[in-house]
């Protein structure tokens, strides 16, 4: 979150973010809050089942009519009401080269598999976990001796960097989903 508001800031970006939206209390919600960001909590234990908790969260996000819809360091499954009300304009974050390593363990998981390389993913969202085209990606190197926090803290380095590239391609139109592939312009 905080890569994409520098970036946003610097002009690197073509686009401001609008609101920051949580499904609990975290540190990305403090820091948006500080820095006079608007906010949101949308509590999942809050609603009977995830159908109804993505229709709660669908709505919340579209009070502030965004243009892009990003999903970094949020660990939750998005019902299709949710996909599907942001079909195009909806992008995830991912500590693995997809389809690689998908899940909530992927840098836990690469270690695991002996990887010696691993990295990070921007991809469009799908109704599949850590699934759909990808529009960005990013390797990192394994390092001997690494482990989970070592190996994490070098592939978030990298996604501060395409993060807010993959939001910049996209919100410039040099990036779109097109017939379930991403198309890549220098228009």
């Amino acid at each position: 979150m905080e890569a994409l508001v520098g970036a946003c800031a610097a002009g690197r970006v073509p686009g401001e973010v609008v609101a920051v939206i949580a499904d609990r209390d975290c540190e990305g919600l403090e820091r948006a809050e500080r820095r006079s960001l608007e906010t949101a909590r949308v509590i999942p234990s809050d609603f009977p089942d995830r159908d109804t908790w993505s229709a709660a969260l669908r709505d919340e996000v579209a009070k502030h009519e965004p243009a892009l819809v990003v999903s970094a360091g949020f660990m939750r499954i998005l019902a299709p009401v949710f996909v599907d009300a942001y079909a195009d304009r909806l992008i995830n974050l991912h500590p693995a080269l997809l389809p690689a390593f998908p899940g909530a363990h992927a840098v836990r998981d690469a270690l695991a598999d002996g990887a010696t390389v691993t990295g990070s993913t921007v991809h469009f969202v799908d109704h599949l976990v850590d699934h759909g085209p990808a529009i960005l990606q990013a390797p990192v190197p394994v390092h001997d001796g690494d482990d989970e926090a070592s190996l994490h803290e070098r592939i978030k380095a990298v996604e501060h960097q395409i993060l807010p590239r993959a939001c910049m391609l996209f919100l410039s139109g040099k990036a779109r989903l097109e017939g379930g592939s991403v198309v890549h312009s220098d228009a």
